[in-house]
């Protein structure tokens, strides 16, 4: 192991291209000397209201233990972490200046990656243009789902900045994700709607065009709209916002065509934890009596019990700025 603090590698900004042959390569390496431990999982598909939601049953003893440790170190005042410095082996590439891509150590969904900061940064903090510039560089090269669970309330494991990649599909037999034919219910490009079947606060942007090919141009664009969102759901102070604010948790969910939001409450609602995915439709319980549980209350049920209530009436007019 050992912290990178500025690459001494050629980064996937200035070399693009590599990152789906480095990830297969890096994750057969990772899986022969041990460093990558998938979580074994069946699934079901759990219908509700003629929306079918993808549903992990998964054992999460392994990822649990190595949490313990965590939170055992955090006691002790030496709290560990797993990004500073990283395990080389699960090292796929550098991004940028500003941050790194791993595999997920603990992965359910094959091929799932982590798009990290180099320093130190909080989970909570909110994102920055070089956050979205290195999502857009693995985005334009992997399709898939990327997601940011902001706050341990909102799913967050690990208190150091990350984003998530997981390619696409999501689940067997669908195109992209669970609920992509209710997401097309609201697709009215370049403004803010909602979601008919969420009884939820949330907010929905489905770009008007393709992002263009340069990832800092598709990383300006998108932090436009990662404010339009903030707004959207009331997680903006008032005025302008400064680079050290912290909003309260939420899931922020992003593909090559569209943005999601959803301010969260709580991590886990009877036992079972929801992360960014389960707002696309990709639940996870870890046993059979969580998975009844659910299918006798719904799964929108679940989702609504760990996001936030109230509604909203139409994007605000507010101008967002950021303090330099």
């Amino acid at each position: 192991m050992a912290e990178k603090q500025s690459p001494s590698r050629e980064t996937l900004l200035q070399k693009p291209g590599i990152l789906w042959t480095r990830t297969k390569a890096q994750t057969a390496h990772a899986l022969q000397c041990g460093a990558l431990q998938p979580i074994p999982t069946r699934y079901e598909f759990v219908e509700q209201d003629g929306v079918s939601f993808f549903v992990r049953i998964a054992d999460l003893a392994l990822k649990d233990q190595d949490r313990k440790r965590q939170d055992a170190f955090a006691v002790s005042g030496k709290e560990q972490n797993p990004f500073l410095p990283y395990d080389e082996n699960l090292f796929v590439t550098d991004i940028s200046d500003t941050h790194v891509c791993l595999l997920n150590k603990f992965n359910v969904v094959d091929y799932h990656l982590l798009i990290i900061t180099r320093a130190f940064e909080e989970q909570e903090s909110l994102l920055t243009l070089p956050d979205f510039e290195a999502m857009w560089a693995c985005l334009n090269e992997v399709e898939g789902l990327v997601f940011y669970n902001s706050g341990e309330p909102a799913g967050a494991s690990q208190r150091h900045k990350h984003l998530q990649l997981v390619p696409f599909p999501l689940a067997p037999g669908v195109l992209k994700i669970p609920l992509e034919p209710v997401l097309e219910t609201a697709r009215s490009p370049n403004s803010v709607e909602t979601i008919p079947i969420f009884p939820f606060k949330h907010a929905l942007i489905w770009f008007a065009s393709p992002p263009p090919e340069s990832p800092l141009r598709s990383a300006k664009l998108t932090l436009d709209n990662y404010y339009r969102l903030l707004h959207a759901v009331d997680l903006h102070p008032p005025g302008d916002i400064s680079p050290s604010w912290q909003p309260s948790p939420y899931n922020l969910l992003i593909t090559r065509e569209w943005m999601l939001m959803v301010p969260r409450s709580q991590s886990h609602f009877e036992g079972i934890p929801v992360n960014s995915l389960g707002f696309v439709g990709a639940l996870l319980v870890r046993n059979q009596p969580q998975l009844q549980f659910l299918k006798e209350g719904g799964p929108l049920w679940i989702l609504q019990n760990v996001a936030v209530m109230g509604e909203w009436d139409g994007e605000k007019s507010v101008e967002l700025r950021t303090e330099n």
